[in-house]
């Protein structure tokens, strides 16, 4: 098995990729997500975040897989914090950044993150011997770029157990998924709910529509310039009432229209003939992933409405099995989201950072069981249900 690095897709080529990933439909595994990351100008200087793909190839150059990697300047745009660590190594003299990330750019999703068209039940095995050997290349890499740590953020719990050692520390962390239990439709799924619960849903779903509020969900491929022009002022709204800027540009939405319509969900709300909030999503053969959300005027129940219940709807109407509304929230309990870990490991070069931070994991994922359990006896469904 050999493996090359390149700093742009374009160096890989469209061809090679999706010949690398198989017939994946995950839609952050597909060339034409980080196609328009690269020419939007979203990865870069501005950001930095500056690529190395990882392209693991047979001795005949046959592509195998690829393992997408960043070097960072900073920890913004991970979801896996780790400030505590860097101003820890700056107390003592040292550089924690550069450092290098094993994950899907700005994406606090689980999913795979060596993308391959090897099946990841038939051929369990190669996958782990795979992934152990990117992680052997990082490794190495690491000490000859004299880096401080590598991190493989939100990959699959399945593929935790092949890369396991003494030298990975394990993370974990909470988040809230929503899962399709065989439901017929929204109704039925509202069933399931104690009874106080769901009056409390429709509540919520009737008061928007009292509000003049209508929604429309349509696919990336049949978006107007107007429809993707008014989505970015959401967006970037979403981050100016936080004194920021968004990352991602306005050409990196249009890209993804261009090479990935078909895999994109926009929820978009309107008050007569203004819309006023919108909700994008990718979705894939079996789950639906919320990303970006933003309002140009708030309303009650809105965000709950184009960011849940309308995700939801999306996933019964297409028998999707799984819905990731993206990290953090407690809010979403009450809708029906379950608390599930996510995961990620670290590398971390020098023995004693290594040993203190494989303390604080151990202690922090302690906390996020308790924490898991104590959620649990909040979701809606009555209690035979749960």
């Amino acid at each position: 098995m050999k493996a090359q690095w390149f700093n742009q897709v374009e160096q890989i080529g469209e061809a090679r990729w999706q010949e690398a990933i198989g017939s994946t439909t995950y839609p952050f595994a597909q060339y034409g997500f980080f196609h328009a990351l690269e020419s939007s100008q979203s990865l870069g200087e501005a950001s930095g975040w500056y690529p190395e793909y990882l392209l693991l190839m047979e001795d005949d150059d046959t592509p195998v897989a690829i393992a997408p990697t960043f070097l960072k300047t900073h920890s913004q745009g991970e979801f896996v914090f780790d400030w505590s660590w860097a101003e820890a190594y700056q107390r003592h003299g040292l550089d924690y950044f550069p450092k290098r990330i094993w994950a899907v750019p700005f994406s606090p999703v689980t999913g795979p993150r060596l993308f391959s068209g090897l099946d990841s039940t038939t051929q369990s095995e190669q996958l782990d011997h795979l992934h152990l050997l990117v992680a052997q290349v990082l490794t190495d890499r690491t000490s000859e770029q004299k880096l401080s740590s590598w991190h493989l953020l939100f990959n699959q719990e399945e593929r935790l157990d092949g890369l396991k050692s003494e030298y990975l520390l394990h993370r974990t962390a909470c988040q809230f998924h929503w899962f399709n239990r065989d439901y017929q439709d929204m109704d039925d799924y509202l069933s399931y709910f104690s009874s106080r619960k769901r009056k409390v849903a429709k509540k919520e779903r009737k008061k928007v529509l009292d509000q003049g509020l209508s929604l429309e969900r349509k696919l990336g491929k049949d978006l107007s310039k107007e429809e993707i022009d008014f989505f970015y002022i959401c967006y970037q709204s979403t981050y100016a009432k936080r004194g920021q800027q968004g990352y991602l540009t306005r050409d990196f939405f249009q890209s993804l229209i261009s090479h990935m319509g078909d895999q994109i969900l926009l929820v978009l709300a309107s008050r007569g003939d203004d819309w006023i909030a919108a909700s994008w999503c990718f979705f894939d053969k079996h789950s639906l992933y919320g990303r970006y959300w933003g309002c140009v005027e708030e309303f009650d129940c809105l965000h709950f409405e184009a960011c849940y219940y309308q995700g939801i709807e999306f996933c019964l109407e297409q028998g999707l099995q799984h819905f990731d509304p993206g990290t953090q929230g407690e809010h979403k309990i009450a809708r029906g989201f379950e608390p599930v870990y996510s995961h990620s490991l670290h590398y971390i070069a020098h023995p004693g950072f290594r040993d203190a931070i494989a303390q604080f994991c151990v202690e922090e994922g302690k906390a996020v069981d308790q924490y898991k359990a104590e959620i649990e006896q909040q979701l809606p469904f009555k209690k035979a249900d749960c």
